[in-house]
């Protein structure tokens, strides 16, 4: 059911492209993900830090019928990191979290360059595993849903933007080791710097 929001909500964006003037091109930037393994059951994990990830991706704009509005949905791979000290093994280890983000935004042009947006972003998680033999066969609940919003500048074909994320559900993954299954969120909250290039 999930799925076919997804893709209702794409063709809602491309069905006005009859009214509408395309622009399309790839994108890239770095993701500050300030989330902290929250742990659900067992103490586990402690001092969860940080790391900055990436994403690269494909877009497409197209405008509305409303002057200045646009639809702006978005194909994006993401790669997140953080480290966290496993207490069982005492030792740090790193999470490493993959997944394709689909993000589809309503926006609005702001004095000629400028641009705000806010929307609706569709995550599914690819991968999601630590630096450390000790915790093995990790699973990570494979769709999400989160709120994407910020703004940009452009120049010409280049534009920057900087947006924040907040996943409105958790992540709830778990992997065995050695106190057995053990459960933990991961909900991604995070800042995004990106560049885009329109072609």
């Amino acid at each position: 059911m999930k799925k076919v929001i997804v893709f209702m909500l794409l063709a809602f964006g491309l069905s006005q492209t009859s009214n509408a003037q395309i622009q399309f091109g790839v994108k890239g930037g770095v993701n500050y993900n300030s989330n902290s393994i929250k742990e659900t059951s067992t103490d586990v994990f402690n001092g969860a830090k940080s790391k900055t990830g990436y994403h690269a991706g494909i877009w497409l704009r197209a405008k509305l019928p409303i002057v200045g509005f646009y639809i702006r949905p978005e194909l994006v791979y993401t790669n997140l990191e953080n480290e966290v000290y496993y207490t069982q093994a005492g030792k740090t280890t790193t999470h490493t979290f993959q997944k394709i983000d689909i993000p589809v935004l309503l926006g609005k042009k702001i004095f000629g360059i400028g641009n705000v947006f806010i929307g609706p972003s569709f995550q599914y998680i690819l991968d999601s595993d630590f630096g450390i033999e000790d915790i093995k066969n990790v699973d990570a609940d494979g769709f999400t849903v989160g709120l994407q919003f910020g703004g940009g500048i452009e120049f010409g074909k280049l534009g920057i933007d900087v947006r924040w994320e907040r996943g409105f559900s958790d992540v709830e993954s778990s992997f065995v080791g050695n106190l057995g299954n053990v459960e933990y969120d991961t909900r991604v909250n995070q800042i995004i710097v990106g560049l885009s290039i329109q072609l």
